[in-house]
């Protein structure tokens, strides 16, 4: 996280005014993939790279919004907010300032400066950390109260209707819900969520491919058309199943002859990884570190072998990590076609680890890689008084 000090300095030296302090983490997936709009299971982290937020009030009918990731700002009376997306930064804080202001909250003026170290276009869902930073700042003005699950919602709302960009909704949650040292089973329907313990001996590293696929828009599209088409197949012989979240093996086994080859391996995905899911929040539960690294290892070959959502450097850098000592697990996390794995290590292994797994990288495919080490952290909170 960023020195919370230095932004508040900075905040106070701009506007004159000592602000109340927020942050909001960004994310990692641990496990399932693809399962979020079949209404399945996903397991995210929250992690200690955040944004964070500086507010306080103004008198005279304003906002201002401060970046200093951009070094900009941008101002507007409250009279004449913007109403749709200007392909810019501050589309994320204004877009939740829409949707609260659409749902009945009073909106007040303030100075909010943002400040985030979390790295960019890294599939750590910066855009969900800014989001969810605003709104825990702005409502600390307000006389609203709205549950963090709420929050979430609203955020994602803010994304997908104002910035336009269609997200489910695990990003917010977890950086409105998650738990230091824990991960957060999330059941996409309900909303319902646990959470499972992170040995405080673990490490989350996270290794940057610095791939991303230029196809990778078009074959997403694909994968969610073939998986609503399994869908529906399934749903021909039994009425009940609306999502895949409701469909079984047997399912498979019974009528998966009727789909076409591509569309009965994304079935398969997208039904054993829920299970997997599950699975793997059970075997944290348990300390069973053992159990959750073969369904890590198993997640990826589902999602290379019959998501077909991998690539070649990914498949290089777990290949690399799991012959690492103190390695309990690797995958590709995110939408797929590139971006980073997600690895579980000791931590008296984790420096020796990293080290091994950049030089692999550059050695295999001239690329250099950027390595984060994690740990799970807080969801949003207040810093301070």
């Amino acid at each position: 996280m960023r020195d919370v000090n230095a932004t508040k300095d900075l905040h106070a030296q701009r506007f004159h005014q000592a602000p109340a302090m927020f942050a909001a983490p960004g994310r990692v997936n641990l496990i399932g993939e693809h399962t979020d709009y079949a209404q399945g299971f996903v397991m995210p982290a929250a992690i200690d790279f955040a944004t964070l937020a500086a507010i306080s009030p103004r008198d005279d009918g304003s906002i201002i919004i401060a970046s200093e990731n951009f070094h900009e700002e941008v101002t507007h009376k409250l009279t004449a907010l913007p109403k749709e997306a200007a392909h810019h930064w501050s589309d994320y804080p204004l877009g939740v300032l829409n949707i609260l202001r659409s749902v009945g909250v009073e909106l007040p003026g303030f100075s909010l400066t943002l400040s985030g170290d979390v790295p960019l276009n890294a599939g750590l869902s910066s855009s969900a950390s800014v989001e969810v930073a605003t709104i825990v700042a702005v409502l600390s003005l307000t006389a609203a109260e709205i549950p963090l699950p709420e929050m979430a919602k609203l955020c994602q709302r803010a994304e997908n209707e104002f910035v336009g960009a269609s997200t489910g909704i695990m990003d917010q949650f977890i950086a409105c819900c998650g738990a230091e040292d824990h991960a957060l089973l999330l059941d996409c329907r309900s909303l319902s969520f646990r959470l499972a313990p992170i040995p405080p001996d673990i490490s989350i590293v996270i290794s940057n491919s610095m791939v991303k696929h230029s196809h990778a828009g078009g074959e997403y599209n694909i994968r969610r058309a073939e998986v609503e088409q399994g869908t529906q197949i399934i749903h021909r012989h039994r009425p009940e199943v609306g999502f895949l979240r409701d469909a079984t093996l047997e399912d498979l086994k019974q009528w998966g002859s009727e789909m076409p080859p591509s569309v009965l391996k994304r079935t398969r995905h997208i039904i054993t990884e829920d299970l997997r899911t599950v699975a793997a929040a059970d075997a944290l539960e348990a300390g069973d570190l053992k159990t959750l690294g073969r369904l890590m290892y198993e997640a990826h070959a589902s999602y290379r072998d019959d998501f077909e959502a991998s690539c070649k450097e990914a498949d290089i850098l777990v290949k690399l990590a799991a012959k690492e000592p103190g390695c309990i697990g690797a995958r590709l996390t995110g939408g797929g076609f590139g971006g980073c794995t997600v690895n579980l290590v000791e931590r008296e292994y984790t420096a020796g680890f990293i080290e091994s797994l950049r030089k692999g990288y550059r050695e295999a495919t001239g690329i250099e890689a950027d390595i984060y080490n994690c740990h799970a952290s807080a969801g949003a909170h207040r810093i301070g008084n």
